[in-house]
């Protein structure tokens, strides 16, 4: 099994920034791709960014420029460096992984972390 447990949110005026990690712990044998999703209140919840176990990374057209994500596989810890925050980018964040629990066993097992909030004040 894997917890994924993310810490770094809060409240932040427009304009400035802030840095959310999300760190993987448990029984696995790898995880290729970590994501970042966020859920705003009322709204579905929405692909943020993503950076597999390479460093190769893709990000939501709301969110390209302004927000960084970067990973630390010794750590199994994956960021998000959020700059230039908006009002609109007020949500709940999640962390995201899918990860294979043995060398033996091909699938993937999705998990989520519990998520953590970030209020950007206009």
């Amino acid at each position: 099994q894997v917890q994924l447990v993310e810490s770094g949110g809060g409240l932040v005026q427009a304009g400035g920034s802030l840095r959310l990690s999300c760190v993987a712990s448990g029984s696995f044998f790898n995880i290729n791709m970590m994501n970042w999703y966020r859920q705003a209140p009322g709204k579905q919840r929405e692909r943020v960014a993503d950076v597999d176990s390479r460093g190769v990374t893709g990000y939501a057209d709301s969110v390209r420029g302004r927000f960084t994500v970067s990973r630390d596989n010794a750590k199994n810890t994956i960021y998000l460096q959020m700059n230039s925050l908006k009002a609109e980018d007020t949500a709940v964040y999640y962390c995201y992984a899918k990860a294979r629990l043995s060398e033996a066993n091909f699938r993937e097992y999705q998990y989520w972390g519990q998520g953590t909030q970030v209020t950007v004040s206009s």
